[in-house]
């Protein structure tokens, strides 16, 4: 089956980790009221196919379709927005976040027609949203239906056909390691029951998979192992089915987030080949030279409808499904031991947007008596700047239940930047660190790597020796009950991303 629309290749987010000043602001703080001229400007100058505009968990401008069209119609003239250029919502998931905002979204993309015909521009320029946590295909259905009656009751109220008549399309937002694996299941069943409760079928599925919050819960051997095998289930959906998926993939710059810079892309590409669609995050964009990243955004644009998901055998499934438990405990508890330290950190980390109080996701508070952790930006950024990167957590461990079970090669050839990424956050490993927070544990895991990998970790230049040294500054300061914030921000300019 044909898909008539454009697809992105590159879909730009606010994800707040960049550390640096945006190249088109006076300062590091993009405030809600910078976030529209921020969308247009990513569109303009650096090839913004599509932007994520977030209402979950943040501040928001409810009357973004009619600034942008105000203020900057002969763009958009150009280039229409849901045919060359696309704006789309991330809504909130009303099992998580309560209460109107998923309402008032619904209002803005059926009035945004309403903006699009005074303006003088074709069709319903909004007509697709991202649910995030997405965890079954009765989420996703709910809200087709939701979406169906509030253009239903906004018709009856105000008299004009809801949104051209074009259906809602929905893109599946899984975060967690269980439900990316699940994942290719969950679409079998969403398709059953959408031609079921609307008598067609979707023209094609967006199934989205995140790369920092499953990283926060499971560690990222975890999750890249269960995005791996994701992909492969979605195109043997596509070939049983004959529906079209465009996966999605939404990577930060630092390995444990998905380690996608504008000096990285060709390596990721290859890593995730078969992802159609790659989210561009702040630090990607801010925290490099301009040149490289408009560079970088047209390689992605080029290369990424070219590459080829590679099929995986069934057993293989098995394989992962044996193997991330294997990584996964211990990546836990080690983060169960290191807890303390990142809460005192976490509150010290230099915003970079405005956000309301999250409702979050991190399924470890589950299991260790309601323990409370940053979101994955934060997380991160509180693990390097103690000096013990999040990249090494579990990982030893993993490697030697692997070896022992003989499954290490499922691995290696699976996750293929593997010791790359081990070897690239290991740069940043401060050793001092384990011993002065008693860290035995993390210590004989790092020796694992060593031997695993072939090399000492640590820094290897003058920036990494230096983030070392501030680490060590960071742990006296910690101690003392200092600020810390001066510390972080220099360390995270130096590592090029917040988190």
């Amino acid at each position: 089956m044909a898909t008539k629309r454009k697809i992105p290749s590159v879909m730009f987010s606010q994800h707040p980790d960049h550390v640096g000043k945006p190249y088109w602001h006076t300062k590091p703080l993009i405030e809600t009221r910078d976030e529209l001229k921020e969308c247009f400007l990513m569109m303009r100058d650096i090839g913004a196919e599509e932007v994520m505009w977030d209402w979950e968990g943040k501040l928001v401008d409810e009357a973004v379709m009619e600034r942008l069209l105000g203020e900057h119609l002969s763009f958009f003239k150009k280039h229409p927005l849901g045919e060359k250029v696309f704006l789309t919502f991330r809504v909130p998931n009303p099992r998580v976040e309560s209460g109107y905002r998923l309402g008032r979204a619904f209002m803005v993309i059926l009035s945004a027609r309403e903006s699009a015909e005074e303006a003088g521009l074709p069709r319903a320029p909004l007509f697709e949203v991202i649910l995030p946590m997405t965890e079954s295909a009765d989420e996703l259905l709910k809200l087709h239906t939701s979406f169906e009656r509030f253009s239903k009751a906004a018709e009856y109220s105000f008299g004009q056909k809801a949104n051209g008549a074009r259906p809602l399309e929905v893109i599946p937002l899984f975060e967690r390691v269980e439900t990316i694996f699940k994942s290719g299941s969950i679409l079998d069943e969403y398709l059953t029951k959408y031609e079921k409760e609307f008598k067609r079928v979707p023209p094609y599925i967006r199934p989205f998979c995140a790369r920092s919050d499953p990283a926060l819960n499971s560690g990222i051997v975890a999750t890249t192992l269960a995005v791996k095998w994701a992909l492969s289930e979605y195109a043997r959906f596509s070939k049983r089915t004959g529906i079209p998926t465009y996966p999605i993939i939404a990577p930060g710059s630092l390995p444990f987030r998905g380690g996608l810079t504008p000096q990285t892309t060709g390596e990721f590409l290859e890593e995730f080949s078969g992802m159609r669609t790659i989210v561009i995050q702040s630090a990607f964009r801010y925290d490099f030279p301009l040149v490289s990243v408009k560079k970088a955004i047209q390689t992605i644009i080029k290369t990424a409808p070219t590459t080829k998901t590679k099929l995986l055998p069934l057993g293989t499934g098995s394989d992962i499904e044996s193997i991330i438990p294997w990584f996964e405990k211990p990546y836990k508890d080690t983060v169960a031991k290191l807890t303390p330290f990142i809460q005192r950190v976490a509150g010290h980390i230099p915003k970079r947007r405005e956000r309301m109080q999250h409702t979050g996701l991190f399924g470890y508070s589950r299991g260790v008596g309601g323990v409370q952790l940053p979101r994955a930006i934060g997380f991160t950024a509180s693990c390097y700047s103690l000096g013990l990167p999040p990249e090494l957590y579990g990982v030893g461990k993993g490697i030697e239940r692997a070896r022992s079970e003989g499954k290490l090669g499922v691995v290696e050839e699976l996750y293929i930047q593997f010791k790359p990424s081990i070897i690239h956050a290991g740069r940043f490993l401060r050793k001092e660190s384990l011993r002065e927070l008693g860290l035995s544990e993390l210590e004989k895991e790092i020796a694992s790597i060593e031997a695993y990998v072939g090399e000492t970790l640590g820094p290897k230049t003058k920036e990494e020796r230096e983030h070392v040294l501030l680490s060590g500054k960071l742990i006296a300061l910690m101690q003392k009950r200092k600020p810390l914030e001066k510390t972080i921000e220099r360390m995270a300019l130096l590592r090029k991303a917040l988190g």
